[in-house]
């Protein structure tokens, strides 16, 4: 059987990233059988979850097991959709992971109050005298990516500015239809959930979550593709 590498539900979220969560769901919506399995962090071969192994083809990134399904089990994630949404789709997509994500990265890792909340517990198996240290290197790291990436340079008032715009085009994009692309769920969906669900994470205070939550359409999106695909959240095995 097919099993994906994850990281297990925490912070209310079916899994702490939201790009296993994208990769479940892309498995959910290509109807494949498969296991989930918690403990193949330091085999990750790019260093990075989710990965899976289909019957000994490694295959890590969330957009390459796409790819994956797409090319072995022939299955069309964004059929019926027609050649000018599927573009749209996909730009759509990785506007969330450059933008979305890593102000849930920032939120998470470089508030003080967020950071013991959630990320903190990620040392807990590192002695105490050392676990402070570790902390502050990893925290350190991740800083300075967020410096490389951009997001780490704007201030609290530029951030705002642009994740306002953001989450107000996601909301026009979805408007009152049941996915971001019409009437059935599509590639984009799997990573629109993944990344709106995760900065809506009750554990967190961030400026992203409270933008969302000014557009009643991404809320009600978030609680309605929850219970449509992860009402099993957690459970650890899915067929």
């Amino acid at each position: 059987m097919l099993t994906l590498y994850t990281f297990g539900p925490a912070f209310g979220l079916p899994d702490a990233s939201p790009f296993v969560v994208k990769a479940e769901m892309l498995l959910k919506l290509a109807g494949l059988p498969y296991q989930t399995n918690r403990g193949g962090f330091r085999r990750a071969p790019k260093g990075k979850l989710p990965y899976i192994d289909d019957n000994g083809e490694i295959v890590a990134d969330s957009t390459l097991i796409r790819l994956h399904i797409e090319r072995k089990y022939g299955f069309d994630f964004d059929a019926g959709l027609t050649p000018e949404q599927r573009g749209a789709a996909w730009m759509f997509e990785k506007a969330l992971e450059d933008h979305f994500y890593w102000h849930v990265v920032q939120a998470r890792w470089c508030d003080d109050e967020n950071f013991a909340k959630g990320p903190a517990s990620f040392f807990k198996a590192i002695p105490w005298p050392v676990r402070p240290l570790a902390q502050a290197f990893i925290r350190r790291k991740v800083r300075n990516t967020l410096h490389g990436q951009g997001t780490g340079r704007y201030t609290q008032q530029e951030q705002a500015q642009l994740l306002k715009r953001g989450t107000q085009a996601a909301a026009q994009l979805l408007g009152d239809k049941p996915y971001f692309f019409g009437p059935a769920p599509c590639g984009a969906d799997a990573t629109a959930f993944g990344f709106i669900a995760s900065a809506m994470s009750p554990d967190f205070r961030m400026t992203l979550r409270d933008e969302i939550e000014n557009h009643p359409n991404l809320s009600a999106y978030v609680v309605r593709m929850r219970h449509e695909f992860f009402g099993d959240a957690g459970d650890g095995s899915r067929a």
